[in-house]
C-alpha cells in the first residue's frame, strides 16, 4: 500500500480548515449561485490541473535536473549556503511570476485566456482554480524561462510551487481576517481583501496588486492598492462577462473576439 506524505496530509488539512473558515468568516457577500458556480470553477479546474500534470510538471522537472548539470541560472552561478539559495530561487522564481500577472492583463492574446479566471462574479477558494487549460499551454514559454533563468533545481522548483499554491488558495479565498492580520499580513504573502480589489470590474483597481506570493514586489514597484471590500464588485466590465460564465462559453470565449470593456457605470445584461 501506498504511504501518504505527511505534506499531503497537513495540505489537506489546511485546505479543509480554510474552506470552513471562509464559510464561518465571509469577507464579502455573495451575489451568485455558489453550488453551481464553485462546479464550474472545479471543472475548469480539472482541465488546468491535466495539463500541469501531464505536460507543464514534467518539462519543469528536467529543466530543472538540467540546471544542476549545465550550472545554468541565477542560483547556480552564485556561490551561497544552502538555506539562502533555497531563499533567492524562490524569490527570483516569485519575482517572475509578478511581471508574468501584469503581461496577462496588458497583451491582448494573453488577456482572452486569464480573462477566464476573472469573470468570475465572487470569489472563493474555487477562483483560485479557475483557469483555462489552454491558458496553461500558453504560459509554458514563461515557466521554462522563470526555471532556467532562475537557476531553480527541483527542490526550489517545488519549494515555490507549495508557496505559491498555497498562497493563491489563501488569497482567493473569502475569509474575512481579524482587523490586525488583515493589516500586518499584506507585509508578506497578499490577503483576500489584498487581492479582492484585483479582482474588482473598475479597472484602474484591477490593475493593481498583482503579487501572488510576496507583496513586496507591489510594494516595491508602487502597484499596492486598498479598498473598502464593500465597495469592491467582482467581475469583469465587459458586455460578455455574464454570458460567459458558463462552463462552454468560458471554454471558447478565448476563441472569440475579446469584448470591448464597458464604460464606468454600465451594467453587463448579455
Amino acid at each position: 500500500m501506498a504511504r501518504i506524505s505527511p505534506l499531503t496530509v497537513l495540505g489537506v488539512a489546511l485546505v479543509g480548515g480554510l474552506w470552513l473558515a471562509e464559510r464561518a468568516r465571509p469577507l464579502r457577500r455573495q451575489t451568485h449561485s455558489t453550488a453551481s458556480r464553485q462546479a464550474r470553477n472545479l471543472a475548469l479546474g480539472a482541465g488546468t490541473m491535466l495539463v500541469v500534470t501531464a505536460i507543464e510538471m514534467p518539462l519543469l522537472i528536467r529543466l530543472a535536473k538540467g540546471n544542476i548539470r549545465a550550472r545554468r541560472g541565477l542560483v547556480q552561478v552564485l556561490p551561497l549556503p544552502r538555506p539562502l539559495q533555497i531563499v533567492l530561487g524562490v524569490a527570483a522564481m516569485d519575482y517572475a511570476f509578478y511581471w508574468w500577472h501584469i503581461a496577462t492583463h496588458k497583451v491582448p492574446f494573453l488577456w482572452r485566456f486569464h480573462r477566464v479566471h476573472h469573470i468570475d462574479p465572487d470569489m472563493d477558494m474555487t477562483t483560485a482554480l479557475r483557469f483555462h487549460a489552454v491558458d496553461m499551454l500558453v504560459s509554458l514559454p514563461f515557466r521554462v524561462a522563470q526555471v532556467v533563468l532562475s537557476g531553480a533545481d527541483v527542490r526550489i522548483l517545488m519549494a515555490h510551487r507549495r508557496f505559491f499554491e498555497a498562497s493563491v488558495l489563501f488569497h482567493h479565498s473569502n475569509l474575512a481576517l481579524p482587523g490586525r492580520w488583515d493589516e500586518n499580513l499584506p507585509r508578506l504573502p497578499p490577503t483576500p481583501k489584498m487581492h479582492g480589489v484585483h479582482h474588482s470590474k473598475v479597472w484602474d483597481e484591477m490593475n493593481s496588486n498583482w503579487t501572488s506570493g510576496l507583496s513586496l514586489w507591489d510594494r516595491l514597484h508602487r502597484t499596492l492598492r486598498s479598498q473598502p471590500q464593500e465597495r469592491i464588485e467582482i467581475g469583469v466590465a465587459d458586455a460578455a462577462s455574464l454570458a460567459d460564465l458558463s462552463l462552454g462559453n468560458s471554454l471558447t470565449a478565448p476563441f472569440r473576439a475579446t469584448p470591448a470593456p464597458l464604460p464606468p457605470g454600465a451594467v453587463s445584461l448579455r
